[in-house]
């Protein structure tokens, strides 16, 4: 017989206590963080939970009604998935119905009005030169003109009232710009009961005709635009999200934009660059400086060549007009100051940014460029009464498949179920606990296929108890006694459970990858409760076996311990036996 292998798996052999202090330390402290956070329950889908329904229509150009097709629509449903879901596990679903229609369903427990912003702005985003700017008719108060105020409080819809873009071609974090008050009074950026200055005249002349100096046409088109933003009101929630829509992008226009609480008004010109320019964006934290949050962003090399371009322009002006709006949905969302031209293909906007405003100006950066425009059709409130129903069900299916593992590890491995149960409730509370701390973490949210594939876990787990058990029980047919047998049978159940959790791991890989919505809850669950399945194994099981394996109850093979010999019909006790001397020559004596 075997001795068992000396050294590090000897040492492992002798102190089993270890790996189980150390599961139980682990449950004992992401406990605690569950209780800590306050979160002590998973959060549930939409369809346990109920939630918000979405449903958006692409609306064509004129003239361009050819693109609206399957390419555009995935295309915009990747970017709205993006958008949504972050790490692809909060179970907010977006896919397309028909030719024209994408539907997005947000879970109860998101806050859905912000998602239903992230995903409802569906405009192209552009780069506007701020030619004029002022407080709205109806503001009560106006930022201070040394820009001191705080960060808004709303970056999906609003301007920081002093951010200032910078060049971060370098690596450097300090900006080299200063910034700018976005409040100016009416009569210092356009003479409402006049001409038009001549800066904001010019301007938007401009875009309205190459020859505007001399054209009769873009003199009535810039006076009616002067007039258009003279009668403008921010203020006024029916004006604040429909000011600036529809505009082209060859097009000066009016728009609105938030600061410190306030609607300010926009005179805008032309679109400098698109949001299809701006290859990344990400919210970043300054620890050089004083600077804060900043927001970066990469462009694409002809983005970078424009974004120099109207950069260098703007630097020559004054205030406001050294400013660019940068405008979703035809609203300015942020309206950076700028001293030089920025080149390189980088740029920092900074500011009084929070994290979760300059969070969401990256995200409108990196995924706000889409390449249709989409018309909100519809926004109801799912409810969860048919989804209580079956999660109901559902537990009643697991209890029931539990129950029936339970019954058949004590009629085929009687004492033996002192180890597989306790390991099955150790796997299931390390289950619970995880989900609960996933869903503030990565916004996971347990649906009716997460909680399918918690059930098969159950099987999966069983079956590495019965692996071990089975290689056990084959050593003591062997004629060993179980000491030995478990430390003999553990290298070989040891392969065979890997190679199984792997495969199965592998395929719940695969399908999160190849799947969208509500699959992807089943191949996550299954993903993560396999991953357990081995942590259990190999720092619960495995050193209980060894501890109980030192009882008199196992170690002698009661009939009642799953591990008798006569019953499992084991050889005779396997002796050492020594080696017979070699035989002395009587000559050599």
């Amino acid at each position: 017989m075997a001795a068992p292998k000396k050294g590090r798996s000897a040492s492992a052999q002798s102190k089993p206590g270890r790996s189980l202090a150390l599961i139980l330390i682990a449950i004992v402290a992401l406990t605690g963080g569950m209780f800590a956070s306050g979160h002590t329950t998973p959060r549930l889908g939409i369809d346990l939970a109920g939630g918000t329904s979405i449903t958006l229509r692409a609306v064509p150009e004129k003239g361009q009604e050819s693109a609206i097709n399957k390419a555009n629509m995935d295309t915009a449903v990747d970017i709205m998935n993006r958008r949504v879901n972050g790490l692809g596990v909060s179970e907010a679903e977006v896919q397309t119905q028909g030719t024209r229609n994408i539907i997005v369903n947000i879970p109860k427990g998101t806050n859905s009005e912000e998602a239903r912003q992230q995903v409802g702005t569906t405009a192209k985003l552009y780069f506007r030169p701020v030619l004029a700017t002022e407080a709205s008719v109806g503001a009560s108060a106006s930022p201070s003109p040394s820009a001191s105020g705080s960060a808004s409080s709303s970056p999906s819809s609003s301007a920081s009232p002093k951010t200032t873009a910078s060049s971060s071609k370098t690596g450097s974090a300090t900006p080299t710009a200063t910034a700018t008050s976005q409040g100016r009074a009416a009569s210092d950026a356009l003479k409402a009961d006049s001409t038009p200055s001549a800066s904001a005249s010019a301007s938007a002349s401009a875009s309205a005709s190459p020859s505007a100096s001399s054209s009769s046409a873009a003199s009535a088109a810039a006076a009616k635009l002067e007039a258009q933003y003279t009668a403008l009101d921010c203020s006024k929630k029916s004006v604040q999200n429909t000011a600036g829509k529809g505009a082209k992008a060859t097009d000066a226009t009016v728009a609105c934009g938030k600061v410190s609480g306030i609607w300010y008004k926009y005179l805008l010109g032309p679109a400098a660059v698109d949001g299809t320019d701006v290859k990344k964006a990400s919210a970043v934290y300054n620890t050089t400086t004083a600077a804060g949050w900043q927001v970066t962003m990469d462009f694409t090399g002809k983005g970078g060549d424009k974004f120099a371009k109207v950069t260098g322009e703007l630097a020559k002006n004054t205030a406001p007009q050294n400013e660019f709006g940068i405008v979703l949905d035809g609203q300015v969302v942020s309206s950076p100051s700028v001293s030089s031209s920025i080149t390189g293909g980088s740029a920092e906007i900074s500011g009084s940014f929070t994290q979760e405003e300059a969070q969401s100006l990256a995200n409108m950066l990196s995924y706000g460029a889409l390449p249709l425009t989409f018309k909100e059709d519809s926004v109801t409130t799912v409810t969860a009464a048919l989804g209580g129903e079956q999660l109901h069900a559902g537990l009643i299916a697991g209890a029931i498949g539990l129950a029936l593992v339970v019954i058949y590890l004590l009629i085929f491995y009687r004492g033996l179920s002192v180890i597989a149960i306790p390991s099955l409730l150790v796997s299931a509370i390390l289950t619970y606990v995880i989900m609960a701390l996933l869903g503030p973490g990565i916004g996971f949210a347990l649906n009716l296929p997460a909680v399918c594939g918690a059930i098969v876990a159950i099987g999966i787990t069983a079956d590495s108890f019965i692996v071990f058990f089975e290689r056990i029980r084959d050593e003591i047919r062997e004629g060993r006694s179980l000491r030995p047998a478990v430390e003999r049978a553990w290298p070989r159940a040891r392969r065979t459970i890997l190679v199984s959790d792997f495969v199965s791991f592998l395929a719940a890989a695969v399908l999160f990858i190849v799947t969208v919505g509500k699959v992807q809850g089943f191949a996550f669950t299954l993903g993560l409760t396999t991953v357990l399945d081995v942590v259990v194994v190999f720092l619960f099981t495995k050193p209980l076996m060894t501890i109980l394996a030192r009882r008199k109850f196992f170690a002698t093979g009661h009939k009642f311990s799953g591990l008798d010999p006569k019953a499992l019909g084991a050889k005779a006790p396997l002796r050492r036996t020594r080696r017979p001397s070699a035989p002395v020559d009587p000559k050599e004596a």
